[in-house]
């Protein structure tokens, strides 16, 4: 059977990729900053039958807790084929590159990427074990350089969140050259946004949470053909999927 962890899988997208995990024969470990959280989940999907789920407590911009989760995940399984970095945070308002504290901009980063970096190179090792290890990065549109300089994009004149869209920004960065470490093995590793969605993370605004837990899952099962080292939006480009960095 098949392994994932989800970091911030207690809600939104994560519960609902979780869920489609679980669907298609995956025994899932969700990761929740709040353990309660985490357990309260595990608990509704259980109510759905699906049983091969765990809850793991992780906060991402903690390195002890990291390690923490690492070990855990460790007593229960000697390989991980799925990694899902999914935690993240808008860094609040305001959202302006000229009126956004560098609080906002340290937490959003700390989250966003840094957190990032310290789960992958926490689960690597596991990761190494699968004979089709596959890492999936959230990210979004609101990260491409190439969109957010374009007048004719679509959200060129509203979708302007600096602190947001520069942590995504790095973090595409950071899936570029770990793709590009990992390009002589088994991995892939992409950048998928799932698209403005309905959660607490839009104020219950945008598409169907399903539709956007489909587009992550889609790239967290990638057969050996799959691509890596791609910037996914299936919102922007729904013919391949792949934008511009």
């Amino acid at each position: 059977m098949k392994t994932a962890f989800i970091t911030g899988a207690n809600k939104g997208i994560g519960f609902e990729t979780a869920k489609q995990l679980l669907q298609k024969g995956l025994y899932v470990y969700i990761g929740s900053r709040n353990l309660e959280s985490g357990l309260q989940a595990v608990e509704k999907l259980k109510a759905e039958n699906l049983t091969n789920v765990e809850a793991i407590q992780i906060d991402v911009t903690d390195d002890n807790s990291v390690k923490n989760a690492r070990t855990e995940i460790g007593k229960k399984t000697d390989s991980l084929d799925v990694l899902i970095n999914n935690a993240g945070i808008n860094g609040g308002a305001p959202y302006t590159a000229l009126e956004a504290s560098s609080e906002q901009f340290l937490s959003a980063f700390n989250t966003n990427v840094f957190g990032v970096a310290r789960v992958t190179q926490a689960f690597i090792d596991l990761l190494k074990k699968s004979p089709e290890p596959r890492i999936v990065n959230v990210s979004t549109s609101v990260g491409s350089l190439t969109l957010q300089s374009d007048p004719n994009w679509f959200g060129y004149n509203f979708a302007k969140y600096a602190v947001y869209g520069s942590s995504k920004s790095a973090l595409n960065m950071f899936t570029v050259h770990l793709a590009y470490e990992l390009r002589d093995t088994p991995f892939k590793v992409n950048a998928v946004c799932p698209g403005y969605t309905k959660t607490d993370f839009t104020g219950f605004n945008g598409g169907e949470v399903e539709e956007a837990g489909k587009r992550i899952v889609k790239y967290a099962l990638l057969d050996k053909d799959g691509v890596t080292g791609k910037f996914i939006s299936e919102e922007t480009n729904p013919t391949t999927g792949e934008i511009d960095w």
